[in-house]
């Protein structure tokens, strides 16, 4: 009997004008953490969705053994009986609908059509108790936070008695301490017999939990080698075939007079609970501004009231190089010099089912305007431009945006942002889901335009990202700044003081 629960051999999948696996081999042992990494576009999630079904068989050429018995999937029904289990990065579950409803959704607990609750209950509650989320079964999904909400995914997975679950950057939206309970409830599951592939760009995530390690590259197998084996400089330059000398590339910038001022900001949320109170910030030309904080804290909420996307502003003003600035919606901040990149990039950053080009050019299409027709010379030549700066993986600007790996899909709205030539650029979690060589591709840009004296925020909940390229880092806590350091004087610790609500000097608060 073989040692490998899966073995995926020869694998080849293209799309119109992409090959996105060549040839790719990968084996997982029964019963262990398998990390599987590579650079945006390398073909990580297309290789799971080959295993899955999403692209079933006959649409890819190449073999799958399960225990040793191949198998032809035509559906992910078919993969799920078969004990394969996939959880996304952005959760498959109904919000509106109960937890006990999503764990059973697609496997309802049925005698002529009558759904009976009280197995289904159990089931879900045997299901939470393996994943240890204490919670009641018929509270709706949408009361749980993120980290909650993950867990219901994994349970979900777990109730359909998956022996291999893959995870497909599941702490991408969680906080530090979420992230370690999953990572630590994957171990437990890994004692209990679960093997587990895993899909991270978080390096450190790797080395804490994984058995082995895949490297992809360019959609094909690079090397698969014992966690013991590798440290964190081999892997990355395994991952994008050369040696990064530095992830945060840091450089000198002097910044020069103010050039953007949030005074006694206050808003209020939909249910009317004070959540911005009386804020007030401060950004330089030709700085990084860095904002760090736990989920929650408020960080989000800020940028996204300036935009009035989020939230019924109470008071307070805006002034953009000394200059009092109204700002009554999107429009108005986007024609004044300030763009928001924001981290929910599906939801806010990009109309999915259009082309790159669209996408790139949204923001910009006054600017590439003459009495509402666009310039589409400007707008092609606007498109490639980014695409060509960012390095996007892509056939042609004309490849629909919904295709794209989700680090390509990230890089799509950073041109769109840079397109409109900002004055103010707001980066909220500008590096989620992308992989470290395009990570420090990124720093560089964001470095070129604090050299030409645009100021840029970035809201991270990375500490090593703030601490590795902000110049000044301000700490939110339940809607206020607690803290605020140059770059020489912070640290973790002191950042996460801050966070915790800390108040004084960092060592000598209460």
């Amino acid at each position: 009997m073989s040692e490998y629960v899966l073995e995926m051999q020869g694998i080849h999948k293209e799309f119109p004008g992409v090959k996105a696996l060549d040839d790719v081999t990968f084996s997982v042992k029964k019963a262990e953490i398998h990390a599987l990494v590579g650079e945006n576009g390398a073909g990580k999630s297309t290789l799971m969705k080959v295993l899955s079904a999403v692209y079933p068989f006959g649409t890819y050429r190449g073999n799958i053994l399960i225990d040793g018995e191949e198998k032809k999937f035509k559906s992910t029904r078919d993969s799920e009986q078969a004990g394969v289990a996939i959880i996304y990065q952005e959760l498959a579950l109904v919000r509106e609908l109960s937890i006990t409803e999503n764990i059973c959704l697609g496997s309802e607990i049925a005698s002529a059509g009558i759904i009976d609750w009280n197995e289904s209950f159990l089931k879900a509650q045997a299901a939470l108790k393996q994943v240890g989320l204490n919670v009641n079964p018929t509270f709706p999904v949408s009361y749980l936070g993120v980290g909650e909400q993950q867990l219901v995914a994994i349970a979900k997975a777990l109730s359909k008695e998956a022996k291999i679950l893959i995870l497909d950057e599941p702490t991408a939206a969680l906080s530090g301490e979420e992230s370690e309970k999953l990572l630590n409830i994957i171990k437990n599951l890994k004692e209990k017999g679960v093997t587990c592939i895993y899909i991270t760009h978080r390096l450190k995530e790797v080395f804490d939990i994984a058995d082995r390690i895949t490297i992809l590259r360019d959609g094909k197998t690079i090397a698969t080698h014992e966690k013991k084996d590798l440290d964190e400089k081999k892997l990355i330059a395994l991952m994008v075939g050369r040696e990064l000398v530095n992830v945060y590339p840091r450089r000198s910038h002097t910044p020069n007079g103010v050039l953007f001022e949030i005074k006694n900001w206050t808003v209020f949320d939909p249910d009317i609970n004070k959540t911005i109170a009386d804020v007030n910030l401060t950004l330089r030309k030709g700085e990084i501004l860095g904002i760090a904080g736990l989920v929650g804290a408020g960080r989000t909420e800020l940028v996204m009231s300036l935009f009035h996307t989020w939230g019924r502003i109470s008071s307070g003003k805006v002034y953009l190089e000394g200059k009092e600035v109204s700002l009554k919606d999107a429009k108005d901040a986007i024609a004044a010099g300030i763009s928001l990149a924001s981290e929910d990039r599906k939801r806010y950053g990009l109309v999915l089912l259009d082309d790159i080009k669209k996408n790139i050019s949204l923001a910009s299409l006054e600017k590439i305007s003459t009495i509402n027709v666009v310039n589409v010379n400007e707008e092609i030549k606007g498109a490639e431009q980014y695409v060509a700066q960012l390095k996007i993986k892509t056939p042609s600007i004309e490849q629909k945006t919904v295709n794209l790996s989700g680090g390509n899909q990230q890089k799509v709205v950073l041109g769109k942002w840079l397109m409109t030539k900002p004055k103010i650029l707001i980066l909220d979690e500008p590096t989620r889901g992308i992989d470290v060589g395009a990570k420090s591709e990124i720093y560089n840009i964001i470095n070129d335009l604090v050299e030409q004296g645009v100021g840029v925020i970035v809201i991270s909940s990375e500490l090593q990202e703030v601490l590795g390229i902000c110049d000044r880092i301000l700490v939110m806590h339940e809607g206020h700044f607690t803290g605020e350091m140059n770059f020489q004087d912070a640290t973790q610790e002191k950042i996460m003081y801050y966070a915790t609500g800390g108040t004084g000097e960092y060592g000598h608060g209460k």
